[in-house]
């Protein structure tokens, strides 16, 4: 199948910061690590064009030390400068699997990665290179999840995927509730009027708002995105 016959031909592609810590919590787990970007490099060599948003939770959540009495903006701040922490992590890890990474900042950082330059990223996407986008939107009050949005939007992304420990989005926490059921699809407004916690309120708001097509999935599940790419009905479908 050609690059031009798949469902999807550009994906924004979000990722939390614990995935990469594991069953540790905290920190990096290099073998778990590999084995997303073993799925990663598997996308990107099918021809499709691909967007990379990864969470701090493994390093440091600016909600939680505002919440220990940390100034939220500062907390914040911290939050992002992990996130930029973990788009080095995988763009090495990449880079050894043999896939052109660049990482783009919201907070200019020239030492270590490229200022966010929507122009720029898009020359990327044509070049064939993965681009990380980190340091969110570069604001405070911000989350990943709502900067994994914006970027998606603004690089016109096909559809967001949402990689998670679970299987899709479900009626309450599966992990706590034996009875939640999986949705195979829900719309943006249900989400909302549910509560469920796909995505904060943001983020939930901005996909609706552009059209934007919203797929969860496992992301321990082995070739669960390259299906998905390909039109098969993996997790669930928010749009």
């Amino acid at each position: 199948m050609g690059a031009a016959d798949r469902k999807y031909t550009r994906i924004l592609l979000k990722l939390s910061g614990e995935a990469l810590a594991g069953d540790r919590g905290v920190g990096f787990d290099f073998e778990r690590i590999g084995s997303f970007a073993d799925q990663i490099v598997e996308v990107a060599r099918m021809g499709v064009q691909l967007g990379l948003v990864i969470g701090g939770g493994n390093i440091v959540r600016g909600t939680q030390l505002s919440q220990m009495g940390m100034d939220r903006v500062g907390a914040d701040y911290m939050g992002m400068l992990g996130t930029v922490i973990n788009a080095m992590a995988m763009q090495d890890v990449l880079e050894k699997k043999g896939l052109d990474t660049r990482v783009m900042t919201a907070i200019r950082m020239e030492e270590l990665a490229e200022p966010y330059i929507r122009r720029r990223a898009l020359r990327h996407f044509e070049k064939g290179r993965t681009v990380i986008f980190a340091a969110g939107t570069g604001n405070p009050y911000f989350s990943t999840d709502t900067a994994a949005v914006l970027r998606a939007i603004q690089m016109k992304a096909d559809v967001i995927i949402k990689a998670t420990s679970v299987d899709g989005v479900y009626s309450a926490d599966p992990k706590k509730d034996p009875n939640a059921t999986m949705y195979e699809s829900i719309s943006y407004r249900d989400v909302m009027l549910e509560e469920l916690r796909v995505m904060d309120q943001t983020a939930i708001t901005l996909c609706k708002e552009n059209q934007l097509p919203l797929i969860v999935l496992n992301l321990h599940t082995p070739g669960a995105i390259a299906r998905a790419i390909n039109g098969e009905r993996v997790g669930t479908l928010v749009s």
